[in-house]
């Protein structure tokens, strides 16, 4: 079956570049560090036969200047010459002069990072002996950071992405005495510091044309990852300068193409991150000083998921060359170049293929694939993934973060749009578009991604989503993770057949339908809308076009406290609340009723009141819900009772109450039998199924009726199965 995936991006418009610094001088300073020595180039033989290629390489960074990462070579090139400008003394001082300058000035470096630039920066304030202090984006693990504080400097973890710590790193070291930020990235006004990072990184080229010289071999492409760019830029200015010549490509993560975006779009542009494995890979912007020099020297540019990256580690675990993440990017880039139909004429019989493995082994958790297109199995993975609501009980919820980021990820590893809204810290909800010509009406998929407790299903393992017999076993397999897994595949389907819809296909995968759908009305809120709807909930198969409501209401009825000796001076608001009661019961036989949903329902969901046995209560709380049809609002329900009550108080001389009050509602959802588009889904669904089907209305509440509110005519549609919220759920 042919995948739906993100093309490879390639660059017809490269040439020379001009670099005038001597980068000489550069590998001079690096070979007077200590434990300095050339890192091994792997020959890859086996991969070469497979490409069709003269040979392949590995460049392994796993111990450079003992350091898991390249990153020490452009930290300490970049801080030498930072203290250099800062200080006043030579250029040329040896790095003894540098550390005393360094400790008289009381220098303290600054910086961001995922990981080995922090790391790399951390080692050299240790060898300088100064201090360091290195800000962390929330998503990076515990392990980085512990790896960070182990070379001496102190780590502050950010609430922010990796831009969002770079910035407060930079207002940390303006308001710092002696305070010098050491950042591979540029912006407006911090130019120079960068500049001497990406030529520090120029060692690393300098060495692998070194080994392969001494081969009789010149390198006809060169794969890097790419972060902010700079060893992209690195890469790119040896590579396409003087008579080399010889082709580059970037490997970014797919959450966090930056490069890739920028080149696509023919400008330096910011792309939103989620959770990656490639943490270091992971920024939403090029450093300012880099794009130019990218898209005049790079030939190629391919994004890849975290388990692509993952395979490629397996894969050079097998040749002795521990590496991470970050590491295996650049071969898995190269594997989607292998299989892509492009077959561009650097990547001939005679090429010889370098590629970058920037860091050591380090612990990550083993991502999921998001490369398949099959509902079946994206309703088992998703199934394994715990989902589960942490408002609804007393058990422990994990949330909609990690299921959040892994739908993230299959839509752009499709290059899809994907949005993340996150109204409520922690609750985030996924909004996917696979854009149309523009020419046709868009559609919104609907369905929520939280679960009930795991807690609740006792049957087996709540998260095995085991395929049985034609039948898919978990929590949420079939509330919703089915509806969701056949949306995703629908869109994907698109992308394979090669044509391009008229409209746009809009995913909403929310949070918190199980509980109050925080989830679509965060939606809701940042605007997106589409022409129709389709909830794809569990219906077992039947077209539903409308579905009840319900109102939650509060209402007071007043005593007058006092002892229970003292009957004279007391008034029982508990047993007055009785009359309400039965008033209740009598006006819920008068409701009105709709041909679809049936007749309106109401029942007392709570009732509070009193202090202790011996006291007479002042107040009792009764807690009434209403299911409701389209022909009610909420202000219709609130007058009725209104009158309910005065006509109480009216015949029973005690009764006092305050006014009901609305705690919570929801609309119901109703669409016409005659509606374009149930005419339209009945036809379409028709011809796949061999027989129509007939609009029904259910008793449920779903977030249709939040979709309909605004304007958004909806249908729910879903899959069978048993289970929902009980010790068995299968789909």
């Amino acid at each position: 079956m042919v995948q739906s995936r993100r093309p490879i991006y390639f660059n017809d418009k490269t040439g020379t570049l001009q670099v005038d610094a001597d980068l000489s001088v550069v590998y001079q300073f690096h070979r007077q560090l200590p434990h300095y020595a050339r890192t091994p180039l792997v020959p890859l033989d086996d991969l070469a036969k497979k490409l069709g290629v003269k040979s392949v390489f590995i460049k392994d960074e796993s111990n450079r200047l003992s350091l898991p990462a390249f990153k020490i070579l452009g930290a300490s090139w970049g801080s030498y010459r930072a203290i250099i400008a800062k200080t006043g003394i030579s250029t040329d001082s040896p790095l003894e002069k540098v550390a005393q300058a360094a400790q008289q000035d009381n220098i303290v470096f600054f910086t961001a990072s995922a990981g080995n630039h922090g790391r790399a920066l951390a080692a050299m304030a240790r060898i300088l002996g100064i201090q360091a202090r290195i800000y962390v984006p929330r998503t990076v693990n515990k392990e980085a950071i512990r790896l960070i504080l182990s070379e001496g400097a102190k780590v502050t973890v950010s609430k922010k992405d990796y831009d969002g710590a770079m910035i407060e790193a930079w207002d940390e070291a303006s308001r710092t005495q002696g305070g010098l930020f050491v950042q591979d990235t540029a912006f407006e006004g911090y130019e120079d510091i960068p500049r001497w990072i990406v030529e520090g990184y120029s060692t690393l080229l300098s060495e692998t044309e070194e080994q392969l010289r001494e081969q009789h071999l010149r390198a006809n492409l060169v794969v890097t990852p790419v972060g902010v760019g700079s060893l992209a830029h690195a890469v790119v200015r040896h590579c396409k300068s003087g008579d080399r010549q010889c082709a580059v490509m970037s490997a970014e993560p797919d959450t966090a193409a930056c490069l890739y975006q920028s080149l696509v779009a023919g400008k330096s542009s910011t792309v939103g991150t989620t959770k990656t494995t490639m943490e270091g890979m992971n920024c939403g912007t090029l450093s300012s000083t880099v794009f130019d020099d990218l898209r005049q020297g790079m030939d190629a540019s391919a994004t890849i998921s975290d388990y692509e990256s993952h395979q490629a580690l397996q894969y050079l675990s097998t040749k002795s060359v521990n590496s991470g993440p970050c590491g295996g990017a650049a071969l898995a880039a190269l594997w989607h170049l292998a299989d892509s139909a492009a077959r561009p004429a650097w990547l001939n019989q005679d090429a010889v293929v370098v590629v970058l493995s920037t860091e050591g082994v380090r612990e990550y958790e083993t991502p999921l694939d998001v490369s398949s297109d099959d509902p079946v199995e994206l309703t088992q993975i998703l199934t394994t993934i715990n989902s589960s609501n942490p408002d609804l009980s007393e058990a422990a919820g994990a949330g909609e973060t990690e299921i959040a980021n892994y739908i993230s990820a299959w839509l752009q590893y499709r290059g899809m749009e994907s949005h993340w809204i996150e109204a409520q810290p922690g609750r985030p909800s996924i909004v996917g578009v696979l854009r149309g010509s523009g020419s046709g009406k868009s559609l919104m998929i609907n369905g929520h991604i939280d679960t009930v407790s795991l807690s609740t299903h006792t049957s087996g393992d709540p998260l095995s989503g085991q395929l049985r017999y034609g039948r898919i076993y978990g929590r949420g397999c079939l509330d919703m993770k089915a509806g969701i897994a056949a949306a995703m595949a629908a869109m994907a389907r698109v992308i394979v057949s090669g044509s391009t819809q008229g409209g746009d296909v809009i995913l909403a995968a929310v949070s918190d339908e199980e509980n109050l759908s925080k989830g679509t009305e965060a939606v809701l809120e940042a605007g997106w809308r589409a022409d129709a709807a389709l909830i794809t909930e569990p219906t077992s198969q039947h077209l539903v076009t409308s579905h009840k409501g319900f109102v939650w209401f509060e209402i007071d009825v007043l005593g007058q406290a006092a002892h229970g000796s003292l009957p004279e001076e007391g008034v029982d608001a508990i047993l007055l609340a009785g009359h309400l009661q039965t008033a209740l019961l009598e006006y819920a036989k008068t409701m009105p009723s709709d041909p679809r949903l049936g007749q309106v329902s109401l029942h007392g969901g709570r009732i509070v009141g009193g202090e202790e046995p011996s006291s007479y209560p002042a107040i009792c709380t009764v807690t009434i819900e209403f299911r409701t049809v389209p022909t009610q609002t909420p202000e219709s329900i609130t007058a009725d009772l209104g009158d309910l009550l005065s006509n109480i108080a009216s015949r029973v001389s005690q009764f006092r109450y305050n006014a009901p009050r609305v705690i919570f509602s929801r609309p119901p959802s109703g669409l016409a039998d005659d509606s374009t588009f149930v005419q339209f889904f009945i036809s379409s669904v028709s011809k796949t199924l061999g027989h129509a089907l007939s609009p029904v209305g259910r008793a449920f509440w779903c977030d249709a009726g939040l979709l309909s509110q605004v304007g958004i005519p909806s249908i729910v549609y879903g899959p069978k199965g048993e289970g929902i919220h009980a010790k068995e759920e299968w789909v």
